[in-house]
């Protein structure tokens, strides 16, 4: 069973190793989500990257659009991969797909983006598209229509969601590839894990297994307050103050 990370670091080798996994077990539409309102893509990306680099030039990394591309190029200067941007339309990413290309790393697309990228993964066939850092939370609801709302429900029930975490009050909630979903409640020394679900909870069912009693709660008798060692999201605060610097 995988541990709740206590940096960014760990958190991204963790995501490595999950998504290495899930690929060997023949996932193809993956996910890689680190739910952090602070937390940029583009630092994370070459941290990320060892996971595919004896793959060279048969991987292939995109961008939402063509800026974000531009500045990729410019941050990391020469790499052995290619980068690429989805474009503005539809029918410009089939002819981005070549068949020497292996893998795809999608960063950090947009519900905007949606429709791009299940072209891409359309395109993709059986080879894996890793989505890091995807924001597509909201995309199920941007559109005019039911056929606009169910072509995106339909894309994003083929995602697999081989990695995510995100803080919440006083818990977190996480998955590691091949575990289940965990939800971790904040305690004075830690985190400890209250619930494993193999589906991802949402809503009510959170609060509700945060509300239920783990029989694992005392009373300090010292005057006293207890010493609280620095935790999770403290560490992972750090590291992305360090990154913006």
């Amino acid at each position: 069973m995988a541990e709740l990370p206590k940096t960014i670091e760990e958190a991204i080798a963790q995501s490595r190793e999950a998504t290495i996994a899930a690929i060997a077990d023949g996932y193809t539409r993956l996910k890689v989500e680190l739910v952090f309102p602070e937390l940029k893509s583009l630092p994370i990306v070459p941290q990320f990257l060892p996971a595919f680099e004896e793959l060279g030039s048969q991987l292939k990394v995109f961008f939402p659009d063509t800026g974000a591309a531009a500045l990729a190029r410019r941050e990391w200067g020469e790499v052995p991969f290619k980068i690429e941007d989805l474009g503005s339309t539809r029918a410009r990413v089939p002819g981005k797909i070549k068949p020497e290309d292996e893998i795809f790393l999608l960063v950090e697309p947009s519900a905007v983006e949606i429709a791009q990228v299940e072209e891409l993964c359309q395109a993709a066939g059986d080879r894996p598209v890793v989505l890091l850092m995807p924001q597509l939370e909201d995309a199920a609801t941007i559109g005019i229509g039911y056929a606009a709302r169910a072509l995106r429900d339909r894309f994003l029930n083929t995602l697999e969601s081989c990695y995510y975490i995100r803080p919440l009050s006083g818990a977190a909630l996480f998955r590691c590839y091949p575990s289940p979903w965990q939800v971790w409640r904040e305690t004075d020394e830690d985190y400890q894990l209250v619930a494993e679900q193999s589906q991802r909870p949402v809503g009510e069912a959170i609060d509700q297994i945060l509300a239920a009693p783990d029989g694992n709660s005392s009373t300090d008798s010292t005057d006293a307050p207890p010493i609280k060692k620095p935790g999770l999201f403290t560490n992972m605060q750090r590291f992305l103050r360090a990154l913006t610097r």
